[in-house]
């Protein structure tokens, strides 16, 4: 029968009379039940009652319980053995484990007492299966291998040195442990040597290692895709493990292969590849140990078709104990049996190998991996030879950061702060300066998945030997994996930064944050995973500060009045400027500490970061900006001078200001949202508020330029907060009536003034005309009033001679005339003044 898979709960009594609660797990187990167990379950079988027993005892006997039908079904007791030992009849039941069938399966069985098999269900017949193996086309897959699987050709001196290097980490196990002894080679020392012909265009890679057999070339060369490190590494630990716990030589640690691919990386550069060796001592039959051989060398050839072969080696070739595989290179690819080149790539992927590696006969690995010793034993010299090998600098690092790191996975880690960066100079954008390791082996030069872009500054190197690879030896694989450990990694860094920042503050500022600030800044605007830790980093000038003089964000709240909420911030071009700006007028008068910022980054910074420990960042030329004035004083005191405003003029009453406001609105509809008063400007006239950043405009403007664009991005319209208690805002009431076209261009000046200092102005050419007009304008005015006043002056002189000659009383007709014409004269003179006054 089927079963039902679901959990049960149900109580039943055993022969003892104890009520025991079970939990029923339904499996679907099939068996035949003992005839006591069928004939229970056969008189039972009317209740609804079914019972199933197990064919295998696995473990310890299970307990047996009863599946009833219904929470409401009536509680049974097992059958009672006419044996009165009560505990062999349990342990009798505990053979049987019970089911659930269907209820349909209960309800249609016809009720018999019969004890046939037809009671247990009945064991269905196994189906045959045809078991396949998957082929593979031997010169395909070949071909795959040497040539679609690594991305760079160099790569295949990384193997073939990675290969030898684990050939002799194989031998110095085997002898430091003793499992081999009796060679007549002990006294050859562990190296690997790379010879370079360029007559014959080949290239040799020897080893002294623990060499191949005959069988063994055919196991490992001779079979695609199996690693024969990573066999052997599997039966020496489980030697070791099944010998003692104590490990003498904690073996695999030096081993590099595991795929069994990059062997035939050698194709890629080579029309045939022969692998002369000769073996140090082959496994014993029993597994247990290594017996020495005095075979003779032996030498395997291929031209990467698919086949090779395996003969005797010529008397002629002298091969030692391990291995040399002899590359004929392609005549196209005859740069790689130069040595310079072959020297550049021994360094940059196989410097660190831990045995020693010839080339030619002159020693090439002569730096030590000292990120995987202690970090309180590497000395400062070794510390300052190895960054400048890894950074080709001639400097000396700011910093170091040596450590590691368990979790996720076990880490090395060694990192550099140069002491000043090449991006400042205009040489470019940096590429990242940490490589990737595993055992030694270079796996990925300055990798951009170790640590977050902002980091690029940093230099160094990270081993692991438990990270996944991909199978070309590359890229690392595990992408989540590789995630964690870039956190762990970038915790590190910014702990270290935090550490230096509060232990040698001035080394921090002075040094480190006058160099790098810009890469942690980006980090703000990019990383938000360490977006907080970051701001923490961070200094900036402030308006109660000393020109230069640098405050952290966590300084400014610890100056903040109990009343401040937010944290404020002007931009602008220069401190001078931002002292002038008309929107430190009421932070001056409300003693706010403001923070000054003078680069679209930092503005770019602020918007992104938007808070800081719970308080809100707000620019300075928003109007949620607090100023802390007591409005109930302030409104009373603006109602008391109201009243007076009319009669002295010097302030717009509250009606003459709204009216004002909308008439500006109106004036300016293309350019103007909005227009209202504001307690915020003592000096000037009038400012806007709540605008689009100046900095991230002129960004965009750049961006746009670059992508082809003609740069004329619209402006939008404006808030604008004017001050009624400015003269030139009541100048303007004064003259929208009485001139209403001078009126509309001063307004028009005084929106640009406003856009200009929020920086919100594309080209100030454009107010040219407008300026030129008023300036004339006052040239005029003033040119006028000068020359009426010299006219009256004339005018007040010549007066009392006329009083004279009427006293006279000489008749001169003409002369009568000539005065009467310069009256007329003068008259019209000061008319036309007038006029043009």
């Amino acid at each position: 029968h089927p079963l039902i898979p679901f959990h049960y709960s149900t109580q039943f009594c055993s022969s003892l009379e104890a009520k025991i609660m079970v939990h029923v797990q339904l499996t679907a187990a099939k068996a035949a039940l003992s005839p006591c167990a069928r004939r229970w379950a056969s008189s039972n079988r009317s209740r609804g009652l079914s019972l199933v027993g197990t064919h295998k005892h696995i473990g310890r006997r299970s307990f047996s319980a009863i599946s009833l039908p219904s929470a409401s079904a009536p509680t049974h007791r097992f059958p009672v053995s006419t044996n009165n030992d009560a505990r062999a009849n349990n342990l009798r039941w505990s053979n049987y484990q019970i089911s659930a069938f269907s209820s349909d399966a209960a309800t249609k069985d016809d009720g018999s007492n019969n004890d046939t098999a037809k009671d247990a269900p009945a064991e269905e017949p196994e189906v045959p299966k045809d078991e396949m193996e998957f082929q593979a086309e031997t010169r395909q897959l070949l071909d795959i291998v040497t040539h679609s699987l690594y991305t760079d050709k160099e790569v295949f001196l990384r193997e073939l040195v990675s290969n030898a290097s684990d050939a002799l980490e194989k031998l110095r196990h085997i002898q430091a442990t003793g499992t081999l002894s009796g060679t007549s080679a002990d006294d050859i020392p562990l190296e690997i040597r790379i010879t370079t012909d360029e007559a014959t265009n080949t290239l040799t890679i020897a080893d002294t290692g623990i060499g191949m057999t005959k069988d063994e070339m055919v196991s490992n060369l001779g079979t695609i895709a199996r690693s024969g490190s990573k066999a052997f590494v599997k039966a020496m630990q489980s030697k070791e493990q099944a010998e003692s716990s104590d490990d003498i030589d904690p073996f695999g640690q030096g081993i590099i292969g595991k795929f069994g691919v990059g062997f035939y990386s050698g194709f890629m550069v080579a029309n045939k590849v022969d692998v002369r060796t000769k073996s140090a001592g082959k496994i014993s039959r029993d597994g247990d140990d290594i017996e020495p051989t005095d075979d003779d060398a032996i030498v395997w050839e291929s031209e990467g078709t698919g086949k090779y072969s395996i003969s005797a080696l010529s008397s002629n070739i002298r091969q030692d104990r391990g291995t040399s595989v002899v590359l004929h290179l392609k005549p196209e690819l005859d740069q790689y049996s130069n040595d310079s080149t072959i020297e550049t790539i021994l360094k940059k992927y196989s410097n660190f190998v831990g045995f020693p590696i010839y080339l030619n006969g002159k020693l090439v690995n002569t730096i030590d991996a000292i990120w995987l010793q202690e970090p309180k034993s590497v000395t400062e010299d070794k510390h300052s030879a190895f960054y400048k090998y890894i950074s080709n600098g001639y400097d000396e690092p700011l910093d170091t950061i040596h450590f590691r790191v368990d979790a996720p996975l076990d880490i090395k880690a060694l990192f550099y702060i140069p002491s000043f960066h090449s991006e400042k100079y205009g040489m470019g954008r940096m590429e990242p300066g940490v490589s990737l390791y595993s055992r030694k082996v270079l796996i990925e030069a300055k990798s951009p998945h170790i640590l977050p872009e902002w980091c690029r500054f940093i230099k160094g190197v990270v081993d692991s030997e438990d990270l996944p690879l991909s199978i070309s030896r590359e890229k690392p694989q595990d992408t989540a994996l590789v995630g964690k450990m870039r956190k762990a990694l970038t915790r590190k860094i910014l702990n270290t930064l935090s550490k230096m920042m509060k232990k040698d503050t001035t080394k921090y500022k002075e040094e480190f944050y006058k160099e790098y600030n810009f890469f942690l800044k980006e980090g703000v605007c990019q990383d938000h995973e360490s977006q907080e830790p970051l701001s923490k980093l961070l200094y900036f000038e402030t308006s109660k500060g000393m020109s230069g003089e640098l405050t952290s964000l966590d300084e400014y709240i610890s100056r903040c009045p109990p009343e401040q909420k937010d944290i404020y911030y002007l931009f602008a071009p220069s401190r001078e400027l931002a002292l002038q700006s008309p929107y430190m007028e009421g932070f001056s008068d409300s003693s706010r500490e403001v923070i000054f910022i003078y680069t679209a980054i930092d503005d770019f910074v602020m918007a992104n970061l938007k808070k800081f420990e719970g308080r809100n960042l707000i620019s300075a030329d928003k109007s949620e900006a607090d100023f802390s004035k007591s409005d109930d004083d302030k409104d009373g005191k603006d109602e008391d001078k109201d009243a007076d405003s009319s009669s002295t003029g010097n302030k717009l009453t509250s009606a003459e200001a709204k009216e004002f406001c909308k008439w500006f609105s109106n004036t300016l509809e293309s350019k103007v949202s909005s227009c209202k008063t504001t307690n915020r400007l003592t000096s000037s006239p009038a400012v806007v508020t709540d605008s689009e950043s100046g900095a991230m405009r002129r960004m965009m403007r750049i961006v746009e330029t670059q992508d082809g664009g003609m740069g004329a991005m619209p402006l939008p319209k404006q808030t604008v907060e004017i001050n009624p208690n400015h003269e030139i805002i009541v100048g303007i009431h004064r003259l929208k009536e009485a001139d209403p076209v001078l009126a509309q261009v001063l307004a028009e000046q005084v929106l640009d003034n406003c856009l200009v200092a929020a920086g919100l102005l594309d080209d100030g050419r454009s107010m040219l005309p407008r300026l030129n007009d008023l300036m004339l304008c006052v040239v005029k005015s003033s040119v006028d009033k000068n020359e009426g006043s010299q006219l009256e002056e004339k005018k007040s002189a010549e007066e009392p001679k006329a009083e004279l000659i009427m006293e006279d009383g000489e008749d001169n007709p003409n002369e009568s005339k000539d005065y009467e014409g310069i009256q007329d004269a003068e008259v019209t003179k000061e008319d036309d003044a007038k006029d043009k006054k």
